[in-house]
Parts: C-alpha cells; sequence; structure tokens
C-alpha cells in the first residue's frame, strides 16, 4: 500500500489550452487561500490483480491524528498483513501518536521511501491525475472543490487502467 498527502487551493491551476486566436480563456477567482487537504492510499492486491483507492478530505492542515485515524480506516477495510510505504514527512515519522498506533498493531508493516524521492510513490500520480483534471477550473468555495475533487478521484478510482497507470508512472522496478 502507498500512502500520500496533498493539497488542493482554490487558487485555479491554470495550464495551457486551445482557444481561437484573440480570444485567450479568462479565469475570475477570489484570492482566498483556502483549502481542502487529501490524505489518499493506492493499495495493491497480494496476487497484484487489483487496486484500489481510499481517501479521506480535511479543511485544514494535516496533522498526526488524521494521519491515525486513516490508518484505522484502513485497516477496518483491509484483512491480513499490510506492507505500507510512505514518504518521510514529519506528520508520519516524528508523531508519537502515529508511532504508537503502529506499535498497537503489528499487522502494519511500514517502510519509507528515501527522502526527497517522490518519483517512487505512486500515490503521488493520483495527485498529478487530480490535478490535471482540475485544470483550468476556478471553484467559487470549498464546496465546489471538494465537489470538483470528489469527481476527479472517484473517476480515478474506478478506473482499473488509471490506477495501474499510477503504479507504472512511478519510478519503482514494477515488471
Amino acid at each position: 500500500m502507498f500512502l500520500d498527502e496533498s493539497g488542493f487551493l482554490l487558487i485555479p491551476n491554470l495550464v495551457r489550452t486551445w482557444a481561437p486566436r484573440g480570444e485567450t480563456p479568462v479565469h475570475y477567482h477570489s484570492l482566498q487561500r483556502d483549502k481542502i487537504s487529501t490524505i489518499g492510499a493506492l493499495s495493491v492486491s497480494p496476487k497484484r490483480k487489483h487496486l484500489a483507492l481510499y481517501l479521506q478530505f480535511h479543511r485544514r492542515n494535516l496533522n498526526g491524528l488524521d494521519v491515525k485515524a486513516f490508518l484505522g480506516e484502513l485497516l477496518k477495510h483491509l484483512r491480513g498483513e499490510i506492507i505500507l510505504l510512505w514518504d518521510r514527512s514529519p506528520i508520519h515519522i516524528k508523531r508519537k501518536e502515529v508511532s504508537e498506533f503502529l506499535r498497537q498493531h503489528p499487522r502494519l508493516h511500514v517502510e519509507e521511501f528515501p527522502a526527497y524521492a517522490p518519483e517512487l510513490n505512486p500515490a503521488e500520480y493520483i495527485w498529478n491525475q487530480t490535478d490535471r483534471a482540475l485544470s483550468n477550473t476556478a471553484p467559487q468555495d470549498l464546496e465546489e472543490l471538494q465537489a470538483l475533487l470528489s469527481n476527479s478521484v472517484a473517476k480515478i478510482g474506478n478506473s482499473q487502467k488509471l490506477l495501474w497507470s499510477c503504479i507504472y508512472a512511478s519510478d519503482l522496478p514494477w515488471r
């Protein structure tokens, strides 16, 4: 299982697009810096036949208690031993709540990616696909942003092809 966090701002994510000459698209938005923080995990079945996406949204910055709660939810949905791969974020490795939770749940085996190596984590590519889906949108408030996020991740989570593309996009020696 690959775990990662990301944040999505109300400020539009603009990318190049096609438009008729002289009709440059314009996005109006407020300069609110509100955001939705997301924690997600991409799970791979033991026989590598099925992928699943688990997500939680928060309207504030994530902390160790959020990580602990998310791991608790994962344990309810997944059976057997779980190998969890994540980055070296301080909310993972420095929060005693998370460390204590991991000690209390020995079926969770944690491995860390090397520092500054997001290209190894397939969960990072979930956020890339979500960013692409949100490109050139200008949500007016957090409700609209959350609806856009929910639609985007539902599309990704319901497609084995898109989930596998995250695995193959990473620099892990998967094949």
